[in-house]
């Protein structure tokens, strides 16, 4: 059914339709999930409806539906509905976060199955956070970038070497598959599928009302380093040592050989396998993770910082800041005194 309202802004008529076609968003519930993301989402979502119903002048039961599908030991069956006993019609699904460690996480194979299978029928899939393991299980991103909490893409790369695996980037969406990074970047996938199924109006609206940023770009800014010290490797552990104490430390690749009584060549090999970084990366890490500390806890000027952390060339250490964190040092130091 259509009817005529007056435009607010040009004061012409215009024609509203008042029938709305529902989109069905599916929240996937396997064991260990996080579900503050499930009914975070089924909030968001519902929302979302509401204010594109508010915004348009439209009535009824809201344009888009939200159904939980829980795995048990076999199969994937619906157990919730906010539009109860039509039938069902997914455009998308979502595996949520995992309130367990990556390590930890039981296989998935009734949901990884039942993902696939909702993908061969057109349906978009989703993942957030640790979710991304249940995902692929699928095989659906092999060969494909995905993201994942920053903390776990060491892990799901050597879990599932055939993902590129990128987790520097908040969300990838590829389309067909959507992946999300940190363990709440389900209110910025939620946020994205908002403005792709109702526009930029609506989910700029719903944003509003949850008083969430919109969807953001980077997990860049939040990523820790996390050196790893137990490789066993006791040579490369007196450079990270090194490294560590005296950030600042000016040693040519030579030197550093030197001190530990191994050739250039073979010190390099070594601690590239045993910490997945060259020496000049982990050096950098090292020094822009004691950098963000002191931008955190001082009021230090940037030049004294990044002097006190080893660079001599301002310059230099913006770039290298910029392009560990994905911000400047002084935007990163407003965000985290906020």
């Amino acid at each position: 059914m259509q009817k005529l309202e007056m435009d607010d802004e040009t004061g012409a008529p215009k024609t509203v339709d008042t029938n709305i076609s529902t989109i069905e968003i599916a929240l996937l519930v396997y064991p260990d999930c996080q579900l503050a993301a499930i009914y975070g989402l089924t909030d968001l979502f519902s929302i979302a409806s509401s204010w594109a119903m508010r915004l348009e002048g439209r009535a009824g039961e809201g344009s888009i539906r939200i159904s939980h599908w829980k795995m048990d030991d076999e199969t994937v069956a619906c157990i919730w509905d906010s539009h109860p006993g039509k039938p069902h019609a997914l455009r998308y699904v979502i595996a949520p976060p995992s309130i367990v460690m990556p390590e930890k996480m039981q296989r998935m194979t009734p949901a990884s199955q039942w993902l696939s299978e909702q993908h061969a029928q057109g349906v978009t899939v989703c993942s957030i956070c640790a979710g991304a393991f249940v995902l692929a299980e699928t095989g659906l991103i092999n060969g494909r970038r995905a993201t994942t909490h920053w903390a776990f893409a060491d892990t799901l790369s050597e879990r599932f070497p055939g993902i590129d695996v990128a987790p520097d980037n908040m969300i990838i969406d590829d389309g067909d598959v959507i992946t999300a990074g940190g363990i709440l970047a389900w209110a910025d996938l939620g946020l994205l599928l908002v403005e792709k199924l109702l526009g930029q109006t609506v989910m700029l609206e719903t944003a509003r009302f949850l008083i969430v940023d919109p969807p953001r770009a980077s997990q860049a800014r939040y990523k820790a380093f996390l050196p790893r010290f137990d490789h066993g490797d006791r040579e490369v552990l007196q450079i990270q040592h090194q490294f560590h104490a005296t950030p600042e430390l000016q040693k040519s690749v030579s030197e550093l050989a030197d001190s530990v009584n191994l050739s250039e060549r073979t010190l390099q090999r070594r601690f590239f396998r045993a910490t997945k970084l060259k020496l000049t990366e982990y050096h950098q890490n090292v020094r822009i993770m004691k950098a963000r500390q002191l931008l955190e806890t001082t009021n230090g000027s940037i030049e004294s910082i990044a002097w006190s952390v080893g660079y001599t060339d301002p310059a230099a250490f913006r770039k290298i800041f910029g392009r560990l964190t994905g911000t400047t040092p002084n935007v990163y130091r407003g965000d985290v005194r906020v």
